[in-house]
């Protein structure tokens, strides 16, 4: 099943005084910019309401962006459309996805140049977390764990199942896990959101001594959007999730309908099978 596809709203070349630039003279005396941003959201509402405040608003947009390239001065264009557009995901209410493109008119090479650009894209992505504990206090290290990671710039939590008590995988010979799933909203890559989630669990003592043994904390991405990485140190979606009803179960109370990018199954019908299984 497809996802539905986004309205744009484009603002091509607004062009704004600023003070970006590696060498100094650039920073003291400042040059134009040219900023181009097309944003992703719905319209429809707006398209059948003519409601301003059912769509985003370019005039507001427009000034955001002018105010934010003249209150900043950065060396490089790409870290200017980097912190940009995370700025105006952040305070765009309605914007699910942005591309900004910064231009640099007569940029200072020594040769006859027209211009030179950096265009970036991002957006909100939906994360599944993957929580587990059987050493000490393993309520409270889900309950830090969750605090933290909505504590963190530029995510927030917007689900969080209850705490499932569930017998070890592997490694028999140890305590019960407490186990749980929550949905995260991020503007951080699978790679940056894995470095957090290995902090989380190196602050509450996580050992990583015996494969499936016990353990303070666990934290795993289940699911990154619908995004399939096979890397040596990130797997997405997480291996072999589809036959652990410790992850499908908590997973199932605030996603059943969310569908495995490689199976092509969704929550519902892989605990299904694997309850069946039983």
């Amino acid at each position: 099943m497809s996802k539905k596809s986004l309205d744009k709203i484009k603002i091509e070349n607004l062009e704004i005084f600023a003070n970006h630039g590696v060498f100094q003279e650039e920073n003291k005396l400042g040059q134009k910019f040219l900023v181009s941003a097309t944003l992703y959201t719905d319209t429809r509402r707006a398209g059948r309401t003519d409601e301003l405040t059912a769509s985003i608003h370019y005039g507001e947009v427009s000034q955001f962006i002018d105010s934010y390239m003249k209150c900043h001065t950065f060396q490089l264009i790409e870290r200017v459309a980097e912190s940009l557009a995370e700025e105006l995901l952040v305070n765009i209410p309605l914007l699910q996805k942005v591309r900004i493109e910064v231009k640099k008119p007569w940029a200072p090479i020594g040769l006859p140049l027209e211009t030179v650009s950096v265009e970036v894209e991002r957006q909100w992505h939906m994360a599944y977390i993957a929580l587990g504990s059987n050493i000490g206090d393993s309520r409270q290290y889900l309950n830090d764990a969750v605090g933290q990671l909505n504590a963190l710039q530029n995510t927030s939590v917007t689900k969080c199942s209850k705490y499932y008590v569930t017998p070890p995988y592997g490694m028999v010979e140890q305590d019960d896990f407490l186990n749980a799933c929550l949905e995260l909203r991020t503007l951080m890559t699978p790679e940056e959101l894995l470095e957090e989630l290995h902090k989380i669990e190196l602050g509450a003592g996580r050992e990583r001594i015996v494969h499936w043994g016990p353990r303070t904390l666990d934290l795993d991405i289940i699911f990154y959007d619908d995004l399939i990485v096979e890397e040596n140190d990130l797997c997405i979606p997480h291996v072999e999730m589809h036959k652990r009803k410790f992850v499908l179960e908590p997973l199932h109370e605030i996603a059943p309908y969310k569908r495995h990018p490689v199976y092509g199954k969704t929550v519902r019908e892989m605990l299904e099978k694997v309850c069946g299984a039983e």
